[in-house]
């Protein structure tokens, strides 16, 4: 299927039952089985916010390769409830309208890094010429962000959750690749331009919390080392550990600015007689 395809539209809403719990100490994760989604619905619900996906599920069999680095990396966490379906999505190119990243490591590997550091606050952080926000979540809060140079950094913590934060603020809905240690988030392989996303309503936000297993269920990102991350156990490979990435893809005909909260302004301040009235008028 070519990028800019439209996808008819899918069902979600159906759990899925899941053989198996994972733990979130396990290094070698199960080969999930591929759940077959319901038909006939137009949007879906993923945590709080309303988005929508298009389809790229499944992950490849295990392959181990012990590997020892030093810093942090993304291990196969526990699984954990996420439902999604699908809906129609059209590119307007075949290529991003931007491409974002994110570094992480542990403090003594963003140290290193980055020799010389300016803290730029933690949460969210505008990119995609403003089309979207995005940042990292620990456990509880939104992780502090680093910039070295044109790299942006955070810090994680070994053995913690974390999830991506994506929110749209922009006027149409846009389309998010998303990848984790050079892997796409909805299926657990190499990532790559071509691969679908996750579809974002204008104003919403989306919250992805783990490497997607199936329709209803991703496994839990984790900061775990280098040798236990999903990219080694997996894959057999760390060379694209600790970097996290976003593509950004606006929608065929339409312009995501074309209503902007500065066009609505101009509108609202329209003077119905734009010519002063008479000093002697009555």
């Amino acid at each position: 299927m070519k990028p800019s395809s439209s996808l008819r539209l899918i069902a979600a809403g159906i759990l899925f039952a899941s053989p198996w719990l994972l733990s979130s100490c396990a290094t070698t994760p199960p080969a999930p089985t591929q759940a077959t989604p319901a038909a006939n619905a137009e949007a879906i619900f993923l945590g709080d916010d309303y988005v929508g996906a298009t389809k790229s599920i499944g992950v490849p069999l295990i392959v181990q390769r012990p590997e020892s680095r030093p810093g942090l990396g993304t291990g196969w966490g526990a699984e954990v409830g996420s439902v999604i379906g699908y809906t129609s999505f059209t590119r307007s190119s075949t290529k991003p309208k931007a491409v974002s990243t994110i570094y992480y490591n542990d403090k003594e590997g963003v140290a290193a890094m980055t020799r010389s550091r300016r803290h730029t606050g933690s949460g969210m952080q505008r990119t995609a010429d403003g089309l979207v926000e995005w940042g990292v979540k620990g456990t509880w809060n939104m992780l502090k962000n680093y910039h070295s140079g044109s790299r942006r950094y955070v810090v994680g913590r070994k053995g913690s959750n974390y999830a991506l934060v994506v929110k749209n603020l922009c006027h149409s809905r846009l389309e998010v690749v998303l990848s984790v240690d050079g892997l796409d988030v909805m299926d657990g392989r190499p990532a790559s331009f071509k691969k679908r996303g996750y579809i974002i309503h204008p104003g919403k936000t989306l919250t992805v919390k783990g490497f997607r297993t199936s329709e209803s269920a991703v496994a839990s990102f984790r900061f775990s080392s280098v040798s236990s991350s999903y990219s080694n156990t997996r894959h057999g490979t760390t060379r694209n550990v600790g970097v996290i990435g976003m593509a950004v893809f606006t929608p065929k005909g339409v312009d995501p600015w074309k209503w902007s909260r500065r066009a609505i302004q101009q509108r609202h301040g329209a003077n119905p007689f734009a010519e002063a009235p008479y000093s002697g008028a009555r």
